[in-house]
Order: structure tokens, then C-alpha cells, then sequence
């Protein structure tokens, strides 16, 4: 029996990448849960909705027909608006509230050792790195991630013992709610909030948590807490449970003196190895995911497990069967010599990450981008323009669709065009994803890769696949 049975749990918008492990901690922990998403409205049913009806989860529209009793704990995100049906019949049931933050802040700080993954770009690859260490190390960890590990087919795993593996978000400012043992700071970029928003976010983050692991290569982490990183971090501060053994803080990267080293790096199609340095540690760590970006996340994730006592060998050899996650560069096949890949390249930084791991090898790329909603690109259009000129190479293509949209009341004066015009030559506008999609297989060659970067639309997956299936059938 777990922690929470016979609590009764509503979450509102359940097939996000961040609610949907969260709703599967708590029924393995023994609640009852239910859940409605919008895209069960617009019948946009992916796989994990199977998964989860698997598991006895109950699936509703966003209708309000899934709220029955006032027993039942609504849970939800800050972003749903008090007019969503659901929400409407919570209030009149008078049911109980949490947001998705809430809950799990609630989960992680109850742990006896928990570490949280922060930053704008690469937490949840962090996490499941991290998470996989510990799992092969026999910690038997509890991990919270937003996307799909590879090597579990979910975005959550329920362990018994004392660790637990979180990301933590700062787009909407709930990273303020978690005090972990370890916190992880991968780096800082314009993404949801302004910088000074996110510098605050960060730091504060930082000093809420009893051991760090800050990213040396990344000068806005770095620039948080040096040349004076120590001040303010008691080595026994209360956060720290009795008896625990601690590694110190300390930074990780490739350049500079940072406490976990990072050498000799060698790029491969499918993965990349490097060197990682602790003290008298060294190791060789040959990862199955590629680009750089995935050696500097490997070193994050060798540098929180060692702070809680996992030597660096045995990380580095765990780290070898880390298959990744889902839509990170993922290979949807080849068809006449012209790959499909899916990506979850989203923000500037992720973007920059994926075109360059990409460009380590030759072959034109024909991008396409859906901006995950009209507010981001109104926030960041500036930035996701510069990331894409500085990342396109000669020949390479990029085709936009229009943004994500699901409803609601938000803000569409910035569309798309906006995005494109800044862009150049190389860019085009076309509305309808379905059109993109004829485009992309009108111009494309052998030797191309078809790369599908978008975030928050799970049907970006099937968009890939479906294009694959035509390459086939041409």
C-alpha cells in the first residue's frame, strides 16, 4: 500500500509531458486518478493516452464530466484558466486544488535525498541520465521527467529507495517550491521569462539547496554564484539530513578548471565519448546519443551522482546503456537514402544544440518548425531567428508552420511570418502543417535529412512517421 491511498486525484490536462509521470507516481503510490486533456477533445489521441488507460487511469474530454466529487483532488497547471469546464465544475464541487508544481514539490521534498535538474536547455536529458546511473547502481530511485526515457518507455519511475530524481521547471516559477540535497544547474538562456527574471529564478534555486553542480561552460550559470561560489552555502546548513555523506559542490564542463573535467572529445554518428576527470577519478564515457551537448549533459549527471556517492566509473559505464529520450534526435527511419528525425528543439538553445550535433556530419537538412505557441514566439522570436541563421548550413532549408494552438485566450497578433521575415532566404511560411509536410517531400534528396522540431504537440511524432511512410510509398 502507498503513501497515497485512498486519496482521489483529477488531473486537468493529464497528457502533458510534465502532469502525465506525475499522475503515474501517484497511482503507483496507490491513489485513485483520472484525468482529461484538450487533445482528447480534438481527438488527437496518441499512444501514451493507451498507456495510461492501461495502467486504470480514467481518460475524459476537458468537458467537466470527470469531476464527481468533492473528494477528489483537482490538479492542474498554473496556466489553466478558471473558464475550463473542468475547473469550473471543481469550483462549484468545491474540490480540493493543487498545481502540478504543488504535488510533485510535495513528492520530492518528502525524499530523504533528492536532486533537482534545472536550466533552460538539457534537464530532462540530465534527469534521466542521472536517473539511470542511480538505477544501475542499485539505488532503486524514484524519477520524475518530462519527457519519455528510452530506457524505461515512460516519463516516470517509482522506486523504493531513498532518491529522488527530478526536473524542475522555471517557466512558470515553481522551481522556487524545492529544496533538494543536490541541485543541478545545466545553464541559463532566454526562453519563457527575461534574463532577470531567470538569474533570480536561478540563484535562488542555487541557495535553496544543500549541494550544487554548476555548468563552468555556460557563463550566465557560471556568472550566478562565481568567483565567489561558496558564499552563503553552509556545509552542514539544515537541508542536509544527519549522516549523510556529501561530496562538496563544485562545476562541471570542457573549458576552464572545473571540478568534473570534460577531455578529448570525439564526435560519431550515433554518439559521442569523452574523458571525465574527478580528483584521482578518470574514466572514459562513450555515450549512444549524440553532440556535444549530450557530453557536457553526461558530465552534469557524472558530477550530482558522485556528490551522493556514486564513484565515477560506475556512472561512466552506466552512462553507456543511456539510450535517450524520446524526440531528442530521434531517427524515425531512412527511406531512399533521406532520413527522417524528430526533435524536441523548441527554444534557441535546443535548437543551436540539435543543428549542430547535426552539422558534425554531412547532408542537407530540411527543417521543419512549429513554434509551441503564439506567447514564446512573441517572448524569444528574436532569439529563435538568431538561432536559426547562425545554425542553418548552405543549402539547408526551413520551413514554418503556424504555431501551436489549442485554445484559450491568448495573444495571436505574432504569427509565424514574424519568425520568417527575420530568418531570410532560407525560411518560408506555410500555414497548414499538412502543406509543410508537401513541401518538405517535394524538395527533398537523397542524402537530405528531414528534421520535425516543435514542442507541447505529441502529434508532431505521427507528423514525422507519416512522412516517412510517404518517402516509402513515392
Amino acid at each position: 500500500m502507498g503513501e497515497y491511498t485512498g486519496k482521489t486525484y483529477f488531473f486537468v490536462g493529464i497528457g502533458g509531458s510534465g502532469m502525465m509521470p506525475l499522475a503515474e507516481i501517484v497511482a503507483t503510490q496507490g491513489a485513485r486518478v483520472a484525468g482529461s486533456d484538450r487533445s482528447l477533445d480534438q481527438g488527437r489521441l496518441g499512444a501514451k493516452f493507451a498507456g495510461l488507460a492501461a495502467r486504470g487511469i480514467g481518460l475524459h474530454a476537458q468537458d467537466g464530466s470527470g469531476i464527481v466529487s468533492a473528494e477528489q483532488i483537482v490538479v492542474a497547471s498554473a496556466a489553466i484558466e478558471a473558464t475550463v469546464p473542468d475547473i469550473v465544475r471543481a469550483t462549484e464541487l468545491g474540490c480540493a486544488r493543487m498545481t502540478r508544481a504543488e504535488l510533485l514539490a510535495e513528492l520530492f521534498n518528502a525524499a530523504p535525498v533528492s536532486i533537482a535538474v534545472g536550466g533552460t536547455s538539457g534537464k530532462s536529458t540530465v534527469t534521466g541520465m542521472i536517473g539511470w546511473i542511480l538505477d544501475q547502481a542499485g539505488r532503486d530511485p524514484t524519477i520524475m521527467n518530462g519527457a519519455i526515457m528510452k530506457n524505461y518507455g515512460t516519463g516516470a519511475r517509482v522506486g523504493g529507495g531513498p532518491v529522488f530524481v527530478s526536473e524542475v521547471d522555471e517557466s512558470d516559477g515553481s522551481i522556487a517550491l524545492y529544496r533538494p540535497t543536490v541541485a543541478v544547474l545545466n545553464n541559463v538562456a532566454v526562453d519563457h521569462k527575461s534574463m532577470e527574471e531567470l538569474r533570480a529564478l536561478f540563484l535562488d534555486f542555487l541557495h535553496a539547496s544543500s549541494r550544487f553542480a554548476l555548468n563552468r561552460d555556460n557563463s550566465e550559470a557560471y556568472g550566478l554564484l562565481f568567483p565567489e561560489a561558496t558564499r552563503g552555502f553552509d556545509e552542514r546548513r539544515p537541508g542536509v539530513r544527519s549522516g549523510e555523506s556529501l561530496e562538496t559542490s563544485g562545476t562541471f564542463g570542457f573549458g576552464g578548471r572545473p571540478d568534473w573535467h570534460g577531455a578529448e572529445v570525439t564526435e560519431l554518428a550515433e554518439g559521442i565519448e569523452f574523458t571525465a576527470t574527478y580528483n584521482d577519478e578518470s574514466a572514459r564515457v562513450v555515450l549512444a546519443v549524440p553532440g556535444r551537448h549530450n557530453a557536457s549533459n553526461a558530465l552534469a549527471a557524472i558530477a550530482a551522482t558522485k556528490i551522493i556517492g556514486i564513484p565515477l566509473a560506475e556512472s561512466a559505464k552506466a552512462l553507456a546503456t543511456f539510450t535517450g529520450l524520446k524526440r531528442r534526435m530521434d531517427v524515425v527511419g531512412t527511406v531512399n537514402s533521406i532520413t527522417v528525425i524528430d526533435d524536441f528543439g523548441h527554444n534557441p538553445d535546443k535548437i543551436a544544440a540539435t543543428l549542430s550535433a547535426l552539422h558534425a556530419f554531412p547532408g542537407r537538412l530540411l527543417v521543419f518548425f512549429q513554434p509551441h505557441g503564439y506567447g514564446p514566439l512573441k517572448q524569444m522570436g528574436r532569439e529563435l531567428a538568431y538561432a536559426f541563421r547562425e545554425n542553418l548550413g548552405d543549402g539547408d532549408r526551413l520551413i514554418v508552420s503556424d504555431p501551436a494552438y489549442f485554445g484559450g485566450t491568448v495573444d495571436r497578433t505574432t504569427g509565424s511570418e514574424t519568425l520568417v521575415d527575420a530568418i531570410g532566404v532560407q525560411a518560408e511560411h506555410i500555414a497548414s502543417r499538412d502543406a509543410c509536410g508537401g513541401r518538405l517531400l517535394a524538395i527533398a534528396q537523397p542524402g537530405d535529412r528531414i528534421v520535425i522540431m516543435g514542442a507541447r504537440d505529441d502529434t508532431l511524432s505521427d507528423f514525422a512517421a507519416g512522412l516517412l511512410a510517404s518517402l516509402a510509398s513515392a
